[in-house]
């Protein structure tokens, strides 16, 4: 949802045409070059046709999508300053050649890693508004409901998902109607002050997601 739609939204509106499209998913790779990433001059028409024409990257294709990104913790210190840059603007920007090029680059920022193999720099990690952590399962019995469950999906995958359609959908309706009521949410003055406490104690390098904490009817 772009701003001008999203603001249309808030006052009230009623009578904007939906379309429902499937959500392009982007992987990143670690080794991605720049030019990979953000886009860069069309080699072969350069040389064919002798024109400067722009060749997109993956932000490009991320665009009004997610892009994930594996071990986003190992990511190339060139690559970490350029998707902070675009995550929050939405904007991507490619200065070659004598070419100046920018397009919309809004996305969702999905990443996974190991901590233990090293952290996450700070003007990324600013850059994601929820974390979870994945332990390992202790309980032996949920181990083997792990793998039975496992089993069953490798003899019938069909039979294993409709199994659990009702919650899928349970779960599906819950979020829809969250996001139906998310304009009119308050939060009261006294959870953002404990908001603020708490990014402080957290040493967090900016604002931005306390601001998207405190004004939920602004965000995607």
């Amino acid at each position: 949802m772009g701003p001008e739609v999203r603001e249309r939204v808030l006052q009230g509106d009623t009578g904007l045409p939906v379309t429902t499209a499937k959500i392009t998913m982007v992987d990143l790779p670690l080794g991605a070059t720049e030019d990979r990433v953000c886009g860069t001059i069309d080699i072969e028409k350069a040389l064919t046709e002798g024109v400067k024409a722009f060749e997109p990257g993956l932000l490009a294709k991320a665009n009004r999508g997610i892009l994930y990104v594996d071990e986003v913790n190992l990511l190339d210190d060139h690559l970490v300053d350029v998707l902070p840059d675009s995550a929050a603007s939405g904007w991507n920007t490619v200065e070659s050649e004598g070419i100046s090029i920018s397009h919309p680059a809004r996305f969702i920022l999905i990443g996974s890693g190991n901590p233990e193999e090293g952290e996450l720099r700070p003007q990324l990690l600013d850059r994601f508004g929820m974390h979870a952590q994945v332990g390992t399962v202790r309980d032996a019995e949920l181990r083997v409901k792990i793998v039975e469950e496992r089993a069953r999906f490798d003899r019938d995958p069909k039979a294993f998902r409709d199994s659990y359609k009702e919650e899928q959908e349970k779960l599906q309706d819950q979020i829809s109607s969250a996001r139906s009521n998310l304009g009119a949410v308050q939060i009261d003055h006294d959870l953002i002050e404990r908001k603020g406490q708490g990014h402080s104690g957290g040493h967090c390098y900016c604002h931005s997601k306390l601001l998207e904490a405190s004004a939920p009817e602004g965000s995607p």
